[in-house]
């Protein structure tokens, strides 16, 4: 295909609007239930109407390299495109496997065919394999002028993310006819021009989603409330003493498609409190670090901490529940081009000034005595609305003061430092961070990047430095030039000049 026809195709997919369904291409069961579903009650004349399978499993098994392809079927227009990204596996194979997975879809979606044609509706099938389904389903919408986003009940638990980066409408289908919906804005929910019958809320799901059924009725269906963006730790009355029955309503009875992920056995839930997302974490009986992690989140209230919403304690069950971060942590949005691109040196900037101000609460400003954080890095920082930084993983965190709190056993164990060394070590890291903000990239636990880094840093060479995927406007390099004489203030810290959080200059360029 020449480059004129690229160009061409690209312009005409956005300036006509998409409605995105993405399923899980490892199962049968709920793949044809969401195409059916959006076809009937979202696609509009004209539209693209993109079905996109996405599948691991199978050529996870077959190929330990775990490649990368896309194949695109245009079909209603003939057009087939492919895309392979990787020489270390059997291209026959992998082609075969492809093959008879587009079949498959092709059988499945013949009897749509000349329904779409009638309607002037552009049928593309996508088949991926090797991405993260929640990544390829963003990138995809986000590449076309997309209306809905649709996902098949396996993809259920990546709703929340989605709902954090992607702009258009997003439904779950849960079942023929039955899906949980979000909506943008203040989107009204559609009547498809092919079925012209409303859709009515039936019940509120844990996320805040409303669940919608086909009705006969002709009343007008009222929108759902969106999730207030306020965070629950700072409204009156927070945080508090949760019963257990009250984490069941808030996280479904702890359903299994409401788990976020669950590191080093503590199994974080996500759920909806007042109509606000929350996370609820679940620490096993074993675990030693609840009671520490409470006695210091209790005592700390700040605008960039993730700070507490409450807490349970019954018997061997332990919880703590946390305000939402709706986009997820810096390390996860380096991960992505796109949402790298999202973050310019403007916020880049911003967040380092935000995340300097916590540690300077914990450090100088804590009414109980200074508070060490020793796990300081691009995936301990959160972003929410408007990518307001927050500083969280506790898990390491102590007390410096001996009479507080009370009870010693609850005082994290440390090496036998002096209290300014061990706040050293959060400057440090804080020099790190500020570091993968210019670089774009997680600096991981060695200290190769560091050593790449320094040099740099000294020479003023920070067009080497800087994250390529940024775009630079007028402004930015002062910015960039301010957290690079930081970062290499705070790298260089020895024995003989301990620098504090407050020695460089938190004001705004």
């Amino acid at each position: 295909m020449t480059r004129e026809r690229q160009m061409s195709l690209l312009a005409a997919r956005r300036s006509r609007e998409a409605v995105v369904v993405a399923v899980d291409a490892d199962r049968t069961k709920g793949t044809m239930e969401a195409v059916e579903w959006a076809l009937k009650h979202v696609v509009r004349p004209r539209d693209i109407f993109l079905v996109l399978g996405v599948f691991n499993d199978q050529l996870a098994k077959k190929n330990s390299c775990f490649p990368f392809k896309l194949l695109m079927d245009v079909v209603t227009s003939g057009e087939r495109l492919e895309f392979i990204d990787h020489e270390e596996v059997d291209p026959i194979e992998l082609e075969e496997e492809f093959e008879r997975k587009r079949e498959q879809y092709r059988s499945s979606l013949q009897p749509l065919y000349g329904l779409c044609i009638r309607n002037e509706v552009r049928l593309v099938l996508k088949v991926a394999a090797g991405f993260c389904p929640a990544r390829v389903a963003m990138d995809e919408s986000q590449n076309l002028n997309t209306r809905w986003l649709v996902l098949d009940s396996h993809f259920r638990k990546s709703k929340v993310f989605l709902k954090g980066h992607v702009s258009c409408n997003i439904a779950v289908v849960k079942e023929k006819d039955f899906a949980s919906l979000m909506l943008s804005n203040e989107t009204e929910p559609e009547i498809s021009p092919w079925n012209p019958e409303p859709k009515h809320p039936v019940e509120e799901d844990s996320e805040g989603f409303s669940i919608y059924q086909l009705t006969k009725k002709c009343a007008p269906a009222p929108h759902p409330q969106s999730p207030c963006c306020y965070p629950m730790s700072w409204r009156s009355g927070f945080p508090r003493a949760f019963s257990h029955n009250e984490l069941e309503a808030i996280t479904n009875g702890f359903a299994d498609d409401n788990i976020s992920r669950a590191p080093d056995g503590v199994v974080v839930y996500q759920g909806i409190l007042q109509e606000t997302s929350v996370l609820v974490k679940s620490y096993p009986e074993t675990n030693k670090g609840f009671r520490p992690i409470l006695k210091i989140l209790s005592r700390v209230h700040h605008r960039n901490i993730m700070n507490l919403v409450g807490y349970c304690s019954t018997g061997a069950s332990t919880f703590m529940i946390f305000d939402f971060p709706c986009l997820g942590n810096v390390e996860m949005n380096f991960q992505s081009d796109e949402l790298a691109r999202n973050l310019r040196w403007r916020v880049r900037w911003s967040i380092a000034l935000e995340i300097g101000g916590s540690l300077r609460y914990l450090h100088e400003e804590c009414v109980d005595g200074p508070i060490v954080h020793k796990s300081l890095c691009s995936c301990s920082v959160a972003l929410s609305h408007g990518y307001s930084a927050m500083l969280y993983n506790f898990t390491t965190a102590e007390w410096l003061t001996s009479d507080f709190p009370p009870n010693e056993d609850l005082i994290a164990e440390s090496p036998n430092l002096e209290g300014d060394e061990r706040l050293s070590v959060d400057v440090h890291d804080y020099g790190k961070f500020l570091l993968e903000l210019i670089v774009g990239k997680s600096a991981g636990k060695d200290q190769s990047m560091i050593d790449w880094a320094l040099p740099l840093l000294e020479n003023g060479e920070l067009c080497e430095l800087m994250d390529s995927r940024v775009t630079e406007i007028a402004g930015d390099a002062r910015m960039v030039q301010h957290m690079a004489h930081a970062a290499l203030r705070c790298l260089k810290i020895d024995s003989d000049h301990k620098l504090s959080i407050s020695e460089w200059n938190f004001h705004r360029p």
